[in-house]
């Protein structure tokens, strides 16, 4: 399966003021709305869960349960899924992805839309 991602370059992002015009109370519904939109059918699709943590401007937490609890593909899926998406919505932001059965307190499930 071969799977086409864009990631938008520093430049493609509306700026105002030499600042990014993502506003912190948006930052976790972008990231939210953009995972459910194309990673978390492919990792549902491998029997796994996905689910958001935090997400604000500088910094993401994503988390895999389910089959991708451990699974040594999880640094691919980060690099090659997780990171181009996020960077879609917030393009500074440092991708952090945990695994494991045990799902972080306050973390949001994302379905596939």
């Amino acid at each position: 399966m071969v799977i086409s991602v864009r990631v938008a370059a520093a430049e493609d992002s509306p700026k105002k003021n030499g600042q990014s015009s993502i506003s912190p109370s948006t930052d976790a519904e972008g990231v939210a709305r953009a995972l459910s939109e194309f990673v978390a059918a492919l990792v549902n699709a491998d029997g796994g869960e996905l689910y958001l943590v935090s997400a604000n401007a500088d910094d993401v937490h994503v988390h895999l349960t389910g089959t991708c609890a451990g699974c040594p593909g999880s640094t691919m899926t980060r690099e090659r899924l997780v990171e181009p998406t996020v960077r879609n919505v917030v393009p500074k932001a440092t991708v952090k992805l945990t695994t494991g059965p045990k799902i972080p307190d306050g973390a949001k499930k994302i379905s596939a839309s």
